[in-house]
């Protein structure tokens, strides 16, 4: 007896929707992102040095800018490795038959794969801009509102900056990490 196979097409319909699923991953982990450097920068402005106020551990709170943004860029490069392993098992199916040779074919046919890519750079732009902008305003502002302390211990700034520069330039490398047709 044999056992039944999955037709291509259904498989096609669930891998498309996978790649769907890891663009909306994508997307909810730069809102992610945003969300917490955004409490980051919340938390530095309500700590901020008062006569009243006992010294919170500052130096520590900035390392969650950069910590975030390695986190993203982790999980950016995760997703679009999965957005790639997709398109090429998806681009193996549309020439099954020689089907790329009668049909348009979005994954095979270089003139989409690239014109696709190109547009999902934007997100790649977006997301270089947002982590050095994150960083830099949320470094910027620890600075800025505890000078003393940072003059005393300068390592979390340079920990801290040198992080955000790895993530940053990390969230720019990860189009070489696209799909791109054989």
């Amino acid at each position: 007896m044999s056992l039944p196979t999955v037709d291509a097409n259904y498989r096609f319909i669930a891998a498309y929707n996978e790649v769907n699923a890891r663009v909306a991953q994508r997307q909810q982990a730069l809102a992610l992102y945003v969300s917490l450097i955004v409490s980051l920068l919340a938390a530095l402005v309500a700590l901020r040095p008062s006569p009243t106020a006992a010294q919170a551990p500052v130096e520590w709170l900035i390392l969650g800018f950069p910590v975030a943004s390695v986190c993203f860029a982790f999980l950016n490069y995760k997703a679009e490795r999965a957005i790639t392993n997709l398109r090429t098992f998806l681009s193996t199916l549309e020439r099954l038959g020689g089907a790329h040779e009668r049909l348009p074919s979005y994954n095979t046919d270089p003139k989409w794969s690239r014109n696709a890519n190109k547009a999902r750079r934007y997100h790649d732009h977006a997301s270089a801009v947002l982590v050095a902008g994150g960083n830099l305003v949320g470094l910027g502002a620890a600075n800025a509102i505890y000078p003393q302390r940072f003059s005393e211990a300068p390592a979390f700034l340079y920990v801290s900056a040198a992080l955000a520069l790895l993530s940053f330039l990390a969230v720019l490398l990860t189009p070489r990490w696209s799909y791109v047709p054989d």
